[in-house]
């Protein structure tokens, strides 16, 4: 579904400049600093409308979270469900920006753990290099990555998922974990997106990938 166009939006987010950062790559390398503290740095590559992101927030105070996402609609939703939780969520900051631009705003070895939840398919063979568990991302994300640090990727799509194995392993990653039936594990700390939610309704199965950075 189109996210239908908000013309004020940018003007509501530049009202939050405690939660959404307009320019961040002036953070690069000091996200701590911006947080305050020296907790995990946890990013969600394309948050969507924050359901994913906001929830975990909430249930780990002691990690800090940064949401990219490029459509400003999308990230005022996303920032209009924070508001809206039943206490401040400190721990939080979103990031309107082109995940294209990932490098520009992460130093060497400062994300602890990189979320990857229900990525645009890109099907065609042509646009392989646009999917964002292509070897060309990956091996940029490992740059980023802490050593033996995280990438956790979920996804409906099991011929992505499938892809991603071969992309993975291609770039030296370790695979701790691969499931073509994430609910049937019952993992009590999955957090499910808004994606996952509707699919899992549905009957569709969720494929869920774990990966350590070799680095």
């Amino acid at each position: 579904m189109r996210m239908r166009h908000k013309p004020h939006a940018v003007d509501t987010l530049l009202g939050h400049p405690d939660i959404v950062i307009f320019k961040p790559a002036l953070h690069k390398g000091h996200w701590a600093e911006l947080f305050g503290n020296s907790n995990p740095i946890c990013v969600e590559l394309g948050m969507g409308r924050g359901q994913f992101i906001t929830t975990n927030a909430s249930k780990h105070p002691n990690n800090n979270y940064l949401g990219i996402e490029k459509k400003n609609e999308v990230v005022l939703t996303a920032l209009q469900r924070t508001l809206d939780f039943e206490y401040p969520i400190e721990n939080l900051r979103m990031l309107p920006t082109n995940i294209d631009y990932i490098s520009e705003l992460f130093a060497p070895q400062e994300i602890d753990t990189l979320y990857i939840n229900f990525c645009d398919p890109w099907p065609k063979d042509r646009h392989a290099k646009r999917r964002l568990i292509h070897r060309g991302f990956l091996n940029e994300y490992k740059t980023l990555l802490k050593s033996k640090a995280e990438i956790i990727f979920k996804t409906d799509n099991r011929d992505l998922f499938n892809f991603s194995l071969d992309e993975f392993q291609a770039c030296g990653y370790e695979i701790i974990e691969i499931t073509y039936d994430l609910h049937k594990l019952e993992d009590p700390e999955n957090v499910m997106t808004e994606y996952e939610k509707k699919f899992s309704e549905m009957g569709i199965k969720i494929n869920r990938l774990k990966a350590i950075n070799p680095l």
